[in-house]
């Protein structure tokens, strides 16, 4: 049974940073390219960043890049995605994916056939 569980989500200042975690079970992980996507109420999940499996190559979404860096520890199963100089407007739940290697659409929620059940991020003014 594959399993993904975030951590790390909480409450801070605008401006501040914050690290999210991502851990998962039952998955050959290092076969398995591991995406963030987040989500707000009444929108569409949006894209944040993903990280390959077999070259840990890096995808960002517009406003993300340079202020989040993805990277994935597989001898611990782990993703981690550092969130830097945070807005208003990266308040939403982020959730955790993995898509099975090889592949394309890294960026694309369809693709991602595992996911965890998301952690909330809120930043403050």
């Amino acid at each position: 049974q594959v399993q993904l569980v975030e951590s790390g989500g909480g409450l801070v200042q605008a401006g501040g940073s914050l690290r999210l975690s991502c851990t998962a079970s039952g998955v050959a992980f290092s076969d398995y390219a591991l995406g963030w996507f987040r989500q707000v109420p009444g929108k569409e999940r949006e894209f944040v960043a993903s990280i390959r499996g077999h070259d840990e190559k890096v995808y960002y979404g517009g406003s993300m890049e340079g202020r989040f860096t993805i990277s994935r520890d597989n001898a611990n199963n782990t993703v981690t995605l550092q969130m830097n100089r945070l807005t208003l407007e990266d308040s939403a739940v982020y959730f955790c994916a993995a898509k099975a290697e090889p592949g394309a659409f890294y960026t694309k929620e369809f693709v991602y056939r595992y996911w965890g059940q998301g952690t909330q991020v809120t930043v403050s003014s």
